[in-house]
């Protein structure tokens, strides 16, 4: 049994709208459309394809068949520029490693933005901390490019999962929650620290941009990330290094 959600006159996530029309005012689709090229037809109107990710991705849809979540009820009378699932798809799968660079230089254009028309780094000027981590993502295909075993605790066990180790970089004040700001892709059998140093730069960079001071700085990291590369960019960016094994 199956239960769909398809009366016209409701929406099941109406928060959608706010959160959607403050995507356009920080410029989601704009810089989408600017800086990502997918080669043929799979990549027209990109904006809205990755508009259309987003939304779904902020209702719990956790697969391409769950992004038609976007299109049930009355969500098709709100957003006309919903992208059926198929349609998706094949966007996504159009993807090379340099597509994932060009949404990664969108995600920090929009992080900037949103920094300078939001309070969401409030305090910024006073003291930022920068936090890097990698998690490991399981994944269940065999045709995943770059997925493969890697190291993972689970229930205080480590164990091996097959998927990706992407490492995330987060901005935060001692006023507002930590705040994504970088996003690295790697495969699943990467270390910690893989580049670790070339992310960080471009992160250091958003955190100057998002109000950011140098000498009021912090980055923390596990021990993982004490390798000299990253430090050193770190410290010649004016930033303080902390970790608890250093």
């Amino acid at each position: 049994m199956a239960a769909v959600f398809d009366e016209p006159n409701l929406m099941a996530s109406a928060g959608l709208v706010p959160v959607m029309r403050l995507a356009e005012r920080v410029g989601l689709h704009r810089l989408v459309g600017e800086r990502v090229r997918v080669a043929g037809s799979e990549g027209a109107n990109p904006g809205l394809k990755v508009g259309s990710i987003v939304a779904g991705l902020l209702t719990d849809a956790d697969s391409i068949d769950d992004l038609d979540v976007i299109r049930r009820g009355g969500m098709g009378r709100l957003f006309a520029g919903a992208r059926a699932p198929s349609t998706l798809g094949t966007f996504l799968r159009s993807f090379t490693w340099g597509h994932a660079r060009q949404l990664e230089s969108v995600a920090q254009e929009v992080t900037v933005n949103l920094a300078a028309t939001t309070p969401i780094l409030d305090g910024a000027d006073q003291m930022l901390f920068i936090d890097a981590d990698s998690t490991l993502g399981e994944v269940f295909g065999h045709a995943k490019h770059g997925a493969a075993f890697g190291h993972a605790k689970v229930g205080g066990y480590v164990v091996r999962l097959r998927g990706y180790h992407p490492l995330i970089v987060t901005l935060a004040t001692s006023n507002t929650a930590p705040l994504v700001a970088a996003t690295r892709l790697r495969a699943g059998n990467a270390g910690s620290a893989r580049g670790a140093a070339s992310l960080m730069r471009e992160a250091i960079e958003s955190a100057r941009r998002c109000g950011g001071r140098a000498g009021r700085m912090l980055f923390r990291g596990d021990s993982a990330f004490y390798v000299g590369e990253l430090v050193s960019a770190c410290r010649q960016a004016g930033w303080t290094c902390r970790s608890p094994w250093w």
